[in-house]
């Protein structure tokens, strides 16, 4: 029941629409503006670079807070993935937003810091790398994410996990799927952020 009770707890945190409410702020609503997207990118882009910054700590802390609370309760490594995983799952598929959601990328942030920290420094260095080339963030983020499980199995993680890595890895890229097709007709947009 605690298990339960836990991941249902780390879903509801993860359905949490950081964007929008942070939109609201700037009385934007960000569903209607940009791309459509809850996710930091859009927000900054709609609402300006200050929201924009917010919302991706906010979308973070909604990954890492429920991974430390099953930490904290000593729960086992096979519910702290399958809570982890009911984070991004609530960020993807909100409850608040009729199960619509964000991509998950800044809150697989969050969930690989709580899971396996070390393995972090190395994704981030592909995105930022990637992002200084390109200036295209669903590319950098693609890249870092299928970075991810591949780091997670290097430095020998539990199995619980690296299968956690690996279904993160999966649920955000299949998010990116209008952006992939973008990437292949070249139309991707740059990144730049309303002032």
């Amino acid at each position: 029941m605690t298990a339960f009770l836990v991941i249902l707890f780390a879903y509801l945190v993860g359905s949490i629409p950081t964007g929008v409410l942070l939109g609201r702020v700037a009385g934007v609503d960000v569903r209607t503006r940009g791309s459509g997207n809850i996710g930091a990118t859009n927000v900054a882009r709609t609402a300006g670079r200050t929201l924009g910054i917010f919302t991706l700590i906010g979308d973070a802390l909604k990954g890492l807070a429920p991974v430390l609370i099953c930490r904290a309760l000593e729960l086992g490594e096979a519910i702290v993935a399958a809570a982890a995983m009911a984070a991004l799952c609530g960020h993807a598929f909100s409850v608040f937003l009729g199960f619509r959601g964000g991509k998950g990328v800044a809150t697989g942030v969050g969930v690989l810091l709580g899971l396996a920290p070390a393995s972090l420094p190395i994704p981030l260095a592909i995105f930022v790398a990637t992002m200084a080339a390109t200036r295209i963030v669903s590319l950098s983020s693609i890249l870092a994410v299928l970075s991810a499980p591949f780091v997670v199995f290097l430095f020998r993680y539990p199995p619980a996990i690296a299968a956690a890595a690996l279904a993160m890895a999966v649920l955000i890229i299949s998010r990116h799927h209008e952006n992939i097709s973008r990437l292949l007709a070249g139309t991707e947009r740059r990144f730049e952020s309303r002032k």
